[in-house]
């Protein structure tokens, strides 16, 4: 039972004292996903003061058979460093976006129109040696509409690269 008190204890010590690493003050990029149909988004990071926090800003379309979108997206994001040039980081945010319905029934509402979520982000990235930023994350969005196209929760798992400069 010791043994496992300890380890717990230097677990945490080591989880609360480790040191980010040094992140790039601006990154540009793609983003590729596909929660609400598949698409890309550009996305833009910019390091927020001497912390490693960062603000990240996208603006990305999908498509699918039945809608097509556009929706811009702020994330405020934490990073943590891993090692080797891996980094982790956790956000979170919102956005806005309009949506064109292209599915026409005589059963169903044509649905158009903006709508407003929230976003949450966690993800893992990699720093090359040269000014390139590859990533993986997770963002999960909750809409706010009447619209059946957006709403409830939507996960948008992406997989992305970014110049760093």
């Amino acid at each position: 039972m010791k043994k496992l008190i300890f380890a717990s204890i230097l677990i945490m010590g080591t989880f609360f004292t480790m040191q980010a690493q040094e992140i790039a003050t601006n990154a540009l990029g793609l983003r590729f996903g596909g929660a609400n149909g598949i698409g890309a988004e550009v996305s833009y990071q910019r390091k927020l003061g001497g912390d490693n926090n960062r603000l990240e800003v996208d603006l990305g379309w999908r498509n699918d058979s039945h809608f097509d979108l556009v929706k811009a997206t702020g994330l405020y994001q934490w990073v943590w460093n891993i090692e080797g040039g891996f980094n982790w980081y956790a956000g979170a945010g919102g956005g806005v976006g309009i949506v064109d319905d292209n599915y026409h029934n005589e059963f169903y509402d044509h649905n158009d129109g903006a709508f407003l979520y929230v976003a949450g982000n966690i993800g893992v990235e990699y720093n090359f040696d040269i000014p390139l930023q590859v990533f993986i994350d997770l963002r999960p969005e909750i809409g706010f509409t009447d619209y059946d196209v957006i709403d409830d929760f939507s996960p948008d798992l992406a997989l992305g690269v970014r110049y760093q400069f």
